[in-house]
C-alpha cells in the first residue's frame, strides 16, 4: 500500500491550506453577494465657484441720490444779486449748473414755497468721483447737510445755512445776508455772520481745481434723517430752465440774463435778476401772459402756504404794461393819423370828413 512520504505530506500541506481558504472565500462572497446590496458608487464632485473679485479701490459706489453724470467740470458760479423775499414763509435756493445733452444750462435761483413748516433747504452740487462728475441732487429736511463746500452766497456760505431760521411755525429771516423789505416782512433779526470758507465760484467738490471739503460726522447724521423731494414748482422750475437757449452755458458764456427770480418759472416776471456782465435779456413776451395769472396762480391769487398750512395772501395782477416793456419806456404803437382838412371853396370851410 503506497504511503506518503512525509516531505511529500509537507508540500501537500501549503497547497491544501490555499485551497480551503479559496473556497472559504467564494462562500463568503456568495452569502454576501446573497444578503447585501452593492454599495453605490461615490458622489460625483461638486463644482464650487470661486468668490468673486474684490472691488477696484477707485471705482465709485453706485449713488443713490445722483442725478446726473458729466465728464467735464461746470462752469464757475455767476455773480448776481438777491431779488428780495416776495413774502413772509418763502425760503431761498441758491441757482447752480445743471446738465442736459446740450450741456450744462443755468437753474436761477429763486424763492420757493418749502413743502411744511420746520424743513430747510440743502442745495445740489457737483462732486467728482471716478473720472466723472457726479450731481447730488437738493432736498429738504429738518437740517441743512452737506453740499460740496460750494459757496452759493445769501447764508450758504459752504456749510450750513445762516440767512434764516424756524421760530415756532414762522420762518425768521436774518437781514444781515438776506434782501428783505421790512414793510412786506416783518419776521427779521439781525446777526453778523463771520465767513470762514474761502470766497470764490467755484461750482463743484473734488478733482483738479474742485474744492476739497469732506462731510462732517453731523452732516453724515444729517443724511441719515428724513428728507422730501423738491417740490412740484421746483421742478416746474428747472424744466423751464432746461427749455430756455439762453440759459445754455455756450450761449450766454456762463453769465446768464436770467439769474435769480422772484419765484419759481417767473421766467418774465418783474424782478428778475441777471448776472453781473450779462448781456440783455430777450424783450418779454407780453401776448404770452395777456391771458395768464400772474406765477400760476388764478385769478391774480397766489396760496401762500397751500401745501405748508399757512394763511393764503393775494397779490395785484401786474400792468400789462410790466410785461411789454421796461419800466418807463414809451410805447411804440404808431399813433392814429390826423384827418386832413379840406381846403375852403369861395370863401366857405367844408365841413371835416368823418374818419371811417
Amino acid at each position: 500500500m503506497f504511503k506518503a512520504s512525509p516531505h511529500l505530506e509537507a508540500g501537500f500541506a501549503p497547497l491544501a491550506a490555499l485551497t480551503l481558504l479559496c473556497a472559504a472565500t467564494q462562500l463568503t462572497g456568495c452569502v454576501v453577494r446573497a444578503g447585501f446590496a452593492v454599495p453605490p458608487p461615490p458622489p460625483a464632485p461638486v463644482y464650487v465657484a470661486p468668490p468673486p473679485p474684490p472691488p477696484v479701490a477707485d471705482a465709485p459706489a453706485p449713488d443713490a441720490d445722483a442725478d446726473a453724470q458729466a465728464y467735464e467740470p461746470p462752469p464757475p458760479l455767476p455773480e448776481y444779486e438777491q431779488p428780495p423775499v416776495p413774502g413772509p414763509g418763502y425760503l431761498w435756493t441758491p441757482g447752480y449748473w445743471a446738465w442736459a445733452p446740450a450741456g450744462y444750462y443755468w437753474v436761477p435761483g429763486t424763492w420757493v414755497m418749502p413743502p411744511r413748516v420746520g424743513v430747510l433747504w440743502t442745495p445740489g452740487y457737483w462732486g467728482f468721483a471716478g473720472g466723472v462728475y457726479v450731481f447730488h441732487a437738493g432736498y429738504w429736511g429738518p437740517h441743512v447737510g452737506f453740499y460740496g463746500g460750494v459757496n452759493y452766497g445769501f447764508g450758504y456760505g459752504g456749510v450750513g445755512f445762516v440767512g434764516g431760521r424756524w421760530a415756532g411755525g414762522a420762518f425768521a429771516y436774518n437781514q444781515a445776508v438776506t434782501n428783505v423789505n421790512v414793510t412786506v416782512v416783518h419776521n427779521t433779526y439781525n446777526e453778523t455772520v463771520v465767513n470762514n470758507v474761502t470766497v470764490n465760484r467755484v461750482s463743484y467738490n473734488g478733482g483738479a481745481g474742485g474744492i476739497a471739503a469732506a462731510p462732517t460726522a453731523q452732516e453724515r447724521g444729517y443724511s441719515r434723517e428724513p428728507h422730501f423731494a423738491p417740490t412740484a414748482m421746483q421742478q416746474q422750475h428747472v424744466q423751464q430752465a432746461a427749455a430756455n437757449p439762453a440759459l445754455l452755458a455756450h450761449n450766454n458764456g456762463g453769465r446768464p440774463a436770467i439769474a435769480a427770480t422772484p419765484r419759481p418759472a417767473a421766467f418774465n416776471a418783474p424782478g428778475v435778476v441777471g448776472a453781473h456782465g450779462a448781456a440783455a435779456a430777450p424783450p418779454r413776451a407780453a401776448a404770452a401772459n395777456a391771458n395768464r395769472a400772474p406765477y400760476g396762480g388764478q385769478n391774480g391769487k397766489r396760496a401762500y402756504g397751500a401745501q405748508g398750512g399757512q394763511a393764503q395772501g393775494t397779490y395785484a395782477r401786474p400792468r400789462q404794461a410790466a410785461y411789454g416793456r421796461p419800466p418807463g419806456q414809451k410805447s411804440q404803437q404808431p399813433k392814429a393819423a390826423k384827418p386832413k382838412k379840406v381846403p375852403a371853396e369861395n370863401g366857405r370851410r367844408e365841413p371835416e370828413p368823418a374818419l371811417r
